[in-house]
């Protein structure tokens, strides 16, 4: 039956049996059958009014839980509750170390979406409990020295600065150290020296996404301000936080400051501390993940705080909208394909397009594998690697890499390694193509669960 529309033939059906109704009365007829319609199938509503308040409309059983979700589990924002920050204690331990017993300068550095942010506040947290002054700053394409320092200078009383008494005027009426800039563009210097004079407190600057600072003379203002610092004992010290392979790719002239600072690579989350994000979100919401569910969020994310999220957040809606408190392996099938559709969004459709017909011709555990090293990393990989992350020989590892090289997924990357490594050719590849991956893998292995959740 070519050009056989249900929808025109549904439509044709209903128009048979319906007499046509006069001129006059067609108008209130449409504006009622309108109302039925919405009655009956009513649009979309917002479940929480902008006061975070549960709405009376559209209000069901689950509609709480539906708010202590969107606290639980925040892939789009970092952390900001101590209660719902997971792992990384010997990590933000490490820092406090290092900040306090060695009076360092930090560096933390990682890829996108490890949980860098998230750390930085709850570090925040941690040295304001100990009456640090903690000033937090997040750096963009723009960011300029001048710019950055007289602002952290205005959040830094007077009344430790030593030349001023706390019972003088200028310390009663509230005055900073921006007060004691000078007009012209400040230097690494000037504020060095302003920072020498502190004393009875503890100067924190934390400079998160360092990354973003697209200006080279920032930078090397930033690495010459923790040179002066250090060199005059200053009670003032600098935390850097951004996404980077490797040191030298967040901070300019290293030789120079490399005993100043103390470097962190954050890397990826443990099965112990994704299966913890998991627990933390139970416990704020009330779902409960089962056993395979909770399995499924450890190996869909991958070590990724960010994922392991949105999994999670999708995954317990797609419960509640099934009417349930439980949420089961099918709920997180169902969450991949939502996250899919979220990752498609910042791939070019090209690439797309070309990942999918790899996977269509069979080759998906070529992919699979390559995508798993790149996530197990910084993003580049090499055979060994993939040797050790899918047990298999390093013979087959090579061959897959030498088949998405062929395809242009994969380009090598200059590098002074023994072995030559590899990354694929579009930053959002290597998720994207794990979430294909597992909405395959888990897709089929969720089939009986999946009756048996729409059963309970």
């Amino acid at each position: 039956m070519a050009g056989w529309n249900p929808f025109t033939r549904k439509a044709a059906m209903k128009k048979s049996r319906v007499d046509p109704a006069p001129a006059a009365l067609s108008k209130p007829v449409a504006s009622e059958t309108t109302r039925r319609a919405q009655e009956l199938n009513p649009l979309p509503r917002f479940n929480t009014t902008a006061s975070d308040q549960v709405s009376g409309r559209g209000h069901d059983r689950f509609s709480a839980l539906r708010a202590k979700l969107r606290h639980a589990f925040t892939p789009s924002q970092p952390v900001g509750d101590r209660k719902l920050f997971a792992g990384r204690e010997e990590v933000l331990k490490t820092i406090i170390r290092a900040i306090e017993d060695q009076r360092l300068h930090v560096v933390i550095y990682g890829e996108r979406g490890i949980g860098k942010t998230s750390l930085m506040h709850v570090l925040t947290q941690a040295a304001s409990e100990a009456r640090y002054i903690v000033v937090y700053t997040s750096c963009g394409a723009n960011s300029t020295f001048d710019d950055t320092f007289r602002a952290a200078a205005a959040e830094i009383p007077l009344l430790f600065h030593s030349g001023f008494a706390p019972t003088t005027t200028e310390a009663e009426t509230g005055a900073s150290l921006a007060d004691l800039l000078p007009n012209e563009a400040l230097t690494p210097r000037k504020f060095g020296d302003l920072c020498a004079k502190l004393t009875g407190t503890r100067v924190l600057i934390i400079l998160d996404e360092f990354d973003r600072a697209g200006s080279g003379s920032f930078r090397r203002d930033v690495a010459e301000l923790i040179k002066n610092l250090s060199d005059r004992l200053g009670r003032v010290q600098l935390v850097l936080a951004g996404v980077a392979a490797d040191l030298t790719e967040l901070v300019e002239h290293i030789p120079s400051i490399r005993r100043n600072i103390f470097a962190m690579r954050i890397p990826k989350m443990s099965e112990v501390e994704v299966l913890q994000i998991v627990a933390n979100g139970e416990r704020e919401t009330g779902l409960k993940f089962d056993k395979q569910a909770s399995v499924f969020v450890v190996e869909v994310s991958r070590g990724s705080p960010y994922i392991a999220n949105l999994i999670c957040h999708h995954a317990c809606h797609a419960a509640l909208d099934g009417q349930r408190s439980s949420v089961y392996a099918a709920d997180v099938a169902s969450a991949v394909d939502r996250a899919i559709i979220e990752y498609e969004g910042r791939v070019p459709t090209p690439a797309q397009v070309h990942v999918r017909r790899v996977f269509d011709q069979g080759r998906q555990d070529a992919l699979a594998m390559t995508a798993r090293a790149a996530l197990a990393g910084d993003g580049t990989f090499d055979a060994l690697d993939i040797e050790a992350a899918s047990e298999i020989a390093l013979r087959k590892a090579q061959e897959a890499i030498d088949a998405l090289v062929d395809e242009r997924l994969l380009e090598p990357v200059p590098t002074e390694a023994v072995h030559q490594r590899y990354r694929f050719t579009e930053d959002g590849l290597p998720t994207l193509i794990w979430m294909i991956w597992a909405q395959r893998n888990l897709n089929r292995e969720a089939a009986p669960v999946r009756a048996t959740a729409a059963a309970s």
